[in-house]
């Protein structure tokens, strides 16, 4: 099993999510609220006339637990739903192999679970 997470802007969510089960299959996701900033830190805006910095930006953390093999199509569906073309940036996305995945409500090993 593999954990896949990224990092994307807010408005890409559902974007993303309809992506990875169109690609794959797979309808499993956590999602997370976020804030944060990567080499453009943060971005400039005026209202009014006055200049603001924001310097943290909204994103949300998705989470997929998904067998190793659709690793790879669930990265690439992330990659291509998430990019915006905005200037600030669109977030990350990386895997991390996991172990011992168990769901609590049936104490069953997820590999073991009927999907349907």
């Amino acid at each position: 099993m593999t954990k896949v997470e990224a990092v994307v802007i807010r408005e890409r969510i559902e974007t993303v999510i309809d992506a990875v089960e169109e690609e794959t299959g797979h309808v499993g996701v956590t999602v997370i609220e976020a804030v944060g900033h990567g080499r453009e830190r943060g971005v400039t805006h005026e209202y009014r006339g006055r200049v603001f910095e924001s310097r943290f930006l909204p994103k949300a953390m998705l989470i997929f637990v998904v067998g190793d093999a659709k690793v790879e199509a669930v990265v690439g569906a992330i990659v291509a739903a998430a990019h915006s073309g905005n200037e600030s940036g669109d977030g990350l996305v990386w895997s991390t192999p996991i172990e011992n995945v168990t769901h609590n409500r049936t104490g069953l090993r997820l590999e073991e679970v009927e999907v349907g």
